[in-house]
């Protein structure tokens, strides 16, 4: 039954690492099937981080709520990647954000606990999450540096040379929140630009 789903998670890990057949054996054997309905909150603020998550469909974020209850998308999540919150997992620490699924969600998920396991017995596995972890980082950083530095419409249309696809998938308000962009002028912003 979930051997296509583990199929598509080797193809992921296969492009990060190279992990021997002994390695795969214990890593695959860890994930399990896990769904998420649209707008099902899957890791909540004030909690730890139980699973790492492998995305098979549907679109997540994951989001910020401050005091005054304003929300701030930071990140978005879609098939293939890996998905949770991943400082609060690897920290062991309650999380700061939300994991939403913003449409119907398909995933495979690992126990931290197993994950971590694993990487103290496989050194191979244990490369192969902190590659995983530098390429968020270097996500966060080049979208820090758009944010700071880049007009409302520099970051709309990186944002389109990055994920083309998003605007079918993500509503317009979760766009705009993400690139710090008034909803009306992110309308704007779509009439203007030829997609």
């Amino acid at each position: 039954m979930i051997a296509n789903e583990l199929r598509q998670l080797k193809h992921l890990v296969e492009g990060m690492g190279e992990l021997n057949e002994a390695e795969w054996l214990a890593f695959s054997s860890i994930w399990q099937p896990y769904a998420a309905k649209r707008k099902e909150l899957i890791s909540h603020a004030g909690e730890k981080e139980k699973y790492l998550y492998f995305v098979l469909s549907g679109v997540q974020r994951i989001y910020y709520r401050d005091e005054e209850d304003r929300e701030a998308t930071l990140v978005f999540t879609y098939a293939p990647s890996f998905g949770g919150v991943l400082d609060a997992m690897l920290l062991n620490q309650k999380s700061s954000y939300y994991y939403e699924a913003i449409s119907r969600s398909e995933f495979l998920r690992a126990p931290f606990e197993e994950v971590e396991r694993l990487m103290g017995e496989h050194k191979n596995i244990d490369r192969l999450i902190f590659k995983g972890v530098s390429f968020a980082l270097k996500g966060v950083l080049e979208r820090m540096a758009e944010l700071l530095s880049c007009s409302s419409e520099e970051k709309f249309k990186r944002l389109l040379t990055r994920s083309p696809h998003i605007l079918q998938h993500v509503p317009h308000k979760y766009l705009a929140n993400y690139l710090g962009i008034d909803p009306s002028n992110f309308s704007k912003l779509i009439n203007k630009i030829v997609i």
